[in-house]
């Protein structure tokens, strides 16, 4: 065994891939900001937690209609993006129509939400479109892979009807994962709905910044611990028996849903997004000025401030994952240590990483320290769970060494190791989309320069910032599959057990 811990540490690829990305997360650190700049952290710590005792619950009945609506939107989201996603993945082969939905779900359902609210204010449909467009890109990249999976027939046995063929063979066969990612994404629209509220929709997002601004602790602990319970017990309330009725009754109370104003969107499409030496008819001296002082004062330092604080989170993630996971695992903790941190991760993976990022930034003042805690803590939850009951599932010879660290280091890490990479480098993509994003809170990434840009109404400069956080993701995306299919190639590690 004391081979597969040496081949991991100096010769496999995996320690070629750590290491690289060890060295990279450590030059960021070192070009990035993580001080605290408030002025007694610790005290405005301790008021928060504190406040926790402090609930009021005679206010619950005034934020229950917060919970009530972003339940409504994640509901009515859910069921649209699905059925989109599952019609988009029979033609995700095209070429066309996989690049396009790459480039929608490479934005995120906060910037989506800021685009809409130009063109159609503020309102409900802005709400459902910002989570319908990236939902329904994922759903159909999603459902795509897993109907491959799941291919009965060879090709020349399939038939002419393909539509036959799906439905008849292919769903039937995969409708379980099918099913059960679906049901998972329900959680995902659940957080999406709540942070839409930080930008004027009156989801729980909109009450917890409220609450935050006015120092009110006990109101936002009321907000999160209501949200936690919604979050646990979604197999209680959400299936197949009371879907529809939470369906129709979403409709029902969601009441107006706003209008689509096609003279909006004309102008959006037509005037509001040309840039301005375009719309202006500047000369090329004049443009070529105007684009270098938008490249040099906001494209380079977003784009240099979201990889920097993507790389460093990307390492921390990796590291509590592997700190945490044997907390959960019953080969290593006993069931009082494996409930309380099953109870942690749940409240950690459940938060939003914008609410998260946004509770540290009243605590430490704005820097990268409170986006990368955020982002370590909602994304390690995650892959430690999933490496945790992977561990849970394997088998030990008789022999093995009765010493925890032992068995961690030469028996555990070594067969998970490849495995928790793979889980890492998937993460890599949504820990950008959301390092981008967290500039709304103040940080000088990506997001901050397109939150700047709305803020002025140049939404030419928003647009080409949208893209230019598309193609990294995209970027980012393709880089992830090239590190895991060069990660999978490495079978020699086999031999060492």
């Amino acid at each position: 065994m004391m081979t597969g811990i040496l081949y991991i540490m100096f010769v496999s690829k995996n320690f070629k891939v750590t290491f690289f990305f060890c060295l990279l997360a450590f030059i960021s650190f070192l070009f990035s900001d993580f001080s605290i700049s408030s002025l007694e952290p610790m005290l405005e710590l301790k008021k928060f937690f504190f406040a926790l005792f402090e609930i009021n619950i005679s206010t619950l009945p005034s934020l229950f209609p917060a919970i009530l609506r972003t339940v409504c939107i994640a509901v009515l989201a859910l069921f649209f993006s699905s059925f989109f996603g599952f019609i988009l993945a029979l033609f995700y082969e095209n070429v066309f129509i996989r690049t396009f939905l790459s480039f929608i779900r490479a934005i995120h359902e906060l910037f989506w939400a800021l685009i809409f609210l130009q063109i159609f204010g503020l309102n409900v449909l802005t709400a459902l479109l910002a989570l319908i467009l990236p939902f329904s890109a994922i759903f159909a990249k999603v459902y795509f892979e897993i109907l491959e999976e799941h291919d009965v027939f060879d090709k020349q046995l399939r038939g002419k009807n393909i539509l036959s063929y799906y439905f008849y063979s292919k769903v039937p066969d995969a409708f379980s994962p099918l099913l059960s990612y679906t049901l998972y994404r329900f959680e995902c629209a659940l957080r999406s709905s709540a942070i839409l509220g930080f930008v004027g929709i009156t989801t729980l997002g909109y009450y917890l910044s409220s609450s935050f601004n006015q120092a009110y602790y006990n109101e936002v602990w009321l907000l999160l611990l209501m949200f936690y319970a919604l979050i646990a017990s979604i197999k209680l309330w959400f299936n197949k028996y009371s879907f529809l009725f939470i369906f129709f009754f979403s409709f029902y109370y969601l009441g107006d849903f706003g209008s689509l104003s096609f003279s909006n969107l004309i102008r959006f499409i037509s005037v509001d997004i040309i840039p301005y030496p375009i719309k202006a008819s500047l000369s090329f001296e004049d443009g070529s000025l105007w684009f270098y002082r938008f490249f040099s004062n906001e494209i380079v330092p977003g784009l240099f401030n979201t990889i920097l604080l993507t790389q460093v989170a990307l390492v921390l993630t990796g590291a509590m994952t592997l700190l945490v996971f044997p907390f959960i695992s019953y080969k290593f903790s006993n069931i009082y240590v494996r409930f309380l941190s099953h109870i942690v991760l749940i409240v950690f993976r459940s938060s939003p990483e914008y609410i998260l990022a946004y509770l540290f930034l009243q605590i430490f003042g704005p820097s990268f320290l409170p986006a990368a805690l955020a982002l370590m803590l909602h994304n390690g939850s995650i892959l430690a769970f999933l490496i945790g009951k992977q561990a849970n599932a394997l088998e030990y010879r008789l022999d093995f060494s009765s010493s925890k660290i032992s068995l961690y280091a030469y028996e555990t890490l070594p067969r998970l190791y490849s495995s928790f990479l793979s889980f890492l480098f998937y993460r890599w993509e949504i820990i950008m989309r959301e390092s981008a994003i967290l500039g709304m809170l103040g940080l000088a990434t990506l997001g901050f320069f397109i939150d700047s840009a709305i803020a002025d109404f140049r939404l030419d400069k928003m647009m080409i910032l949208l893209i230019l956080t598309a193609f990294l993701n995209i970027v980012i995306d393709n880089i992830s599959k090239r590190v895991s299919r060069y990660l999978k190639s490495d079978t020699e590690i086999k031999r060492c057990y």
